[in-house]
């Protein structure tokens, strides 16, 4: 029996039956989806470090002391609580570093998902909303574009440019913009076809008013899957070119940098490595964790 046949039903036996809103349904469904929970509270733990590491970090993460280099975690024999981390073999506190570098991880993450939104949302809603040529036009563009590996496409552009915070974000900002396209582009042309859409477009409504007032408010649930996953893309991208030293540019500390830093005395000391490496894969794993359940709560059929 449907809940329409049970309201029905139900209403003839003269008992008052009050079914839950969709907003009461997601709400529920958040409430119970581990990997949406888990993944919003690895991200939440990262964003506070990030917001609050002048206070979490004890020491200046661009501060050099040779007299100080190398010293090995807390948890070790040799270890300090004055660096709970250790340091670098610039005599940097790794506590700092790391605080600091997720600043740097989630500066970049956002702001390359806002550049490949822009792209992405423009292109998926003209090719979904118009069809005909701009679909192929677009549809072309889209297929040159993933036939084209990320990472070789940003190794070489920013070879020829060269590395900086600022390249790297362009770059990366104008690579992965290829998921909001596809996403886009089907959704908008299901939604182009909706009675709402077409009865607008008889009323006389412009092009611009259809796509910002009718299709733009339905396509909010797909966009802010498709960037939290984008996020997670681009830090994970990011710390790729700065270990080949084509991204980020000392000393700013960044996670992939840290890794590059410390890969030549791995064998010796591994907390070099595994410390950033660990951040990075915590806050990866939580983006992709959130996406994924944010996904799961918003569908129709609510998987889980």
């Amino acid at each position: 029996m449907t809940p329409t046949q049970q309201q029905q039903f139900d209403s003839g036996l003269g008992l008052d039956v009050v079914f839950p809103t969709p907003g009461q349904i997601m709400g529920q469904r958040m409430r119970t989806h581990k990997g949406f929970i888990l993944g919003g509270l690895m991200v939440f733990i990262v964003l506070l470090m990030a917001i609050f590491a002048p206070y979490i970090a004890g020491h200046d993460p661009y501060h050099q002391d040779l007299s100080n280099r190398m010293i090995p975690p807390v948890w070790s024999e040799k270890g300090t609580w004055d660096h709970p981390l250790g340091t670098d073999n610039m005599g940097r506190d790794y506590l700092s570093r790391l605080v600091y570098g997720s600043r740097v991880s989630l500066l970049i993450g956002f702001t390359c998902m806002a550049i490949a939104a822009g792209i992405g949302i423009s292109l998926g809603l003209i090719a979904g909303y118009f069809g005909g040529l701009a679909d192929y036009i677009v549809s072309f563009i889209i297929t040159v574009r993933l036939a084209l590996p990320a990472v070789l496409v940003a190794v070489a552009v920013v070879a020829l440019i060269g590395g900086s915070m600022q390249v790297v974000i362009m770059v990366l900002g104008c690579l992965i913009w290829d998921r909001f396209a596809v996403i886009l582009r089907a959704t908008t042309q299901q939604i182009r076809a909706m009675d709402y859409v077409q009865a607008a477009q008889a009323a006389g409504c412009s092009v611009l008013w259809l796509m910002v007032r009718e299709i733009m408010p339905n396509l909010f649930n797909s966009i802010v899957i498709v960037a939290t996953l984008e996020i997670g893309r681009a830090i994970l991208l990011e710390a790729a070119l700065s270990f080949l030293g084509m991204g980020v540019q000392p000393p700013i500390p960044s996670w992939g940098l840290m890794i590059s830093e410390g890969k030549d005395l791995m064998l010796f000391d591994p907390y070099l490595v595994t410390i950033p490496g660990v951040a990075l894969f915590f806050l990866v794993l939580g983006m992709n964790l959130f996406g994924d359940g944010l996904r799961d709560v918003t569908s129709p059929e609510g998987r889980s």
